[in-house]
């Protein structure tokens, strides 16, 4: 292949990795990146905020796909990115090898960049290691236009998968799995159009549900013993653990969006011809309205929707009343489960005012959103950071669910918090196990409120402001006079610019 035409980096003068979405965005539309930008923007409409507050959105990406079998990924970014990405990979348990591309203003301008791509590509596709190479583009390089769409499709039957995962373009890292997710469904559904394909690895001619989402492992299991009277069972889970299994993901009879953020893999299945049912089955109303909804997606008579009622939601309901909770909790996160677990929260007995989330509105949440405010619960989409510490300021919860500067912001005020990904999603959310899940921990964690009350006390004036660093060590006294000397100077100094600038 000749040597690409020179790409277009970001403008000249600003620091790439610090240029700002909209000088990124429009380097990348320059450089024939319209279309990538464009369906990012319809996927993943943004929020308030300008970037991401979270972790940087390709871990999300880079987490599916060194969770699969047999498939090997490659990055191109940055070095700083790609070593804070390999960093928190390794941190969350990967033991698998980060293929790094790396670029310098001479391989990015003149399209070598894209060369050495191909190479790397050509170099680790190899049949009896790997089913897939997925090769993402970070931030640079897309807004570079550097076209991944050039690499070709398969190399000794190896498929090649390329994306873009800017963090100017893809708001959370949530969302960036199911770019990768989104991907992989569409070359395994054209595949699939074109003839036979492999047989999963635990093919079954039971009428399978996908289950869409990381869950956690107990939950599958739950959702299995719920659709079994309907003489349906719990199949695939996207994103997938591997290359086949996303064939049997395509193959189901209905899929169940449990986490409502995948927008482009439920535009595979859709295409796919798959009826796709929001929400999920949480506590006993859920549970009720999700078991008609995926009943009616799978085609399943009204009689055995009726038995898969009566086989579960009694239980449910002994649960949730042998775990009453008691409490004000407030429910912040970016995992996309918020509100089914404030919905499951609220069942069981607790007063949630506010559920802020970092997914977007999507239809397949709408069902949950409606519940929620329905019980007066607000429910903010987009959540900001600081929208969610003024609604815990505001409410003055009993607990405070959330993420980790929320978590620390709380404790400093002494109110009982958890950080959502690590305590609450490391617990099971559906059918009669995710119905007693929760009171344990919000009855541990409410009970130490008091406790809270005293440690701030105790710690009061203790490593913050000027005092900060100095603990209970006796920190320097300002001598006096000091600090209005200060304040007159700067008023001075004030008057002068202002003074200069007239």
């Amino acid at each position: 292949m000749d040597s690409l035409p020179p790409a277009s980096p970001p403008e000249p003068g600003a620091s790439p990795c610090h240029a700002g979405r909209e000088t990124f965005d429009a380097a990348a539309r320059a450089a024939g990146k319209t279309a990538v930008m464009d369906q990012l923007m319809q996927d993943y409409p943004r929020g308030p905020h300008d970037q991401p507050q979270s972790m940087c959105p390709a871990f999300g990406s880079l987490r599916v796909g060194l969770r699969m079998r047999r498939v090997a990924t490659i990055l191109s970014g940055s070095a700083c990115c790609v070593y804070g990405l390999t960093f928190t990979s390794h941190f969350y348990g990967a033991k698998r090898t980060v293929g790094y591309v790396p670029f310098n203003s001479e391989t990015l301008v003149t399209g070598k960049l894209f060369e050495d791509i191909r190479d790397a590509v050509n170099e680790t596709a190899k049949p009896e290691d790997y089913d897939a190479v997925v090769i993402t583009n970070l931030c640079v390089p897309t807004a570079s236009g550097v076209p991944l769409e050039l690499l070709p499709k398969e190399i000794n039957g190896v498929r090649i998968i390329g994306i873009d995962v800017p963090g100017f373009g893809v708001p959370t890292h949530a969302e960036a799995k199911d770019v990768l997710t989104g991907a992989m469904l569409r070359y395994a559904r054209q595949e699939a159009e074109q003839g036979p394909v492999a047989r999963p690895r635990n093919h079954t001619e039971a009428r399978n549900v996908c289950l869409v989402g990381e869950l956690f492992p107990a939950d599958p299991v739950g959702i299995g013993q719920i659709l079994a009277p309907m003489g349906l069972a719990a199949g695939a889970q996207a994103p997938c653990r591997e290359w086949r299994d996303l064939y049997s993901a395509l193959d189901s009879v209905a899929v169940a969006a449990l986490h409502p953020f995948y927008t482009a893999s439920v535009r595979e299945f859709r295409a796919a011809g798959r009826n796709v049912v929001g929400s999920g089955p949480v506590g006993a109303e859920g549970t009720a309205a999700w078991i008609e909804a995926i009943g009616r997606a799978a085609g399943v008579p009204e009689s055995q929707r009726e038995a898969a009622r009566q086989a579960v939601l009694p239980a449910i309901r002994a649960v949730l009343a042998a775990n009453p909770i008691q409490a004000r909790i407030t429910v912040s996160g970016y995992e996309g489960s918020e509100l089914l677990v404030a919905r499951l929260l609220i069942e069981a007995g607790a007063e949630v005012p506010y559920v802020g989330t970092a997914a977007p509105r999507t239809e397949w949440s709408a069902p949950d959103a409606e519940w929620l405010k329905a019980q007066g619960c607000h429910v903010q989409y987009r959540a900001s950071l600081e929208q969610d510490l003024a609604a815990m300021k505001e409410v003055q919860p009993d607990l405070a669910l959330g993420t980790t500067p929320l978590v620390q912001k709380a404790k400093e005020m002494g109110i009982p918090a958890l950080y959502f990904t690590n305590m609450v999603s490391a617990r099971p959310l559906f059918s009669i196990a995710g119905a007693g899940s929760m009171a344990g921990i919000v009855a541990a964690q409410t009970k130490g409120r008091e406790r809270f009350s005293r440690m701030v006390s105790f710690f009061e004036g203790v490593g913050t402001p000027d005092g900060a660093g100095y603990g209970f060590r006796e920190k320097p006294v300002d001598p006096p006079g000091f600090r209005e000397r200060q304040r007159k100077q700067r008023a001075a100094r004030a008057k002068a610019e202002e003074a200069v600038g007239t």
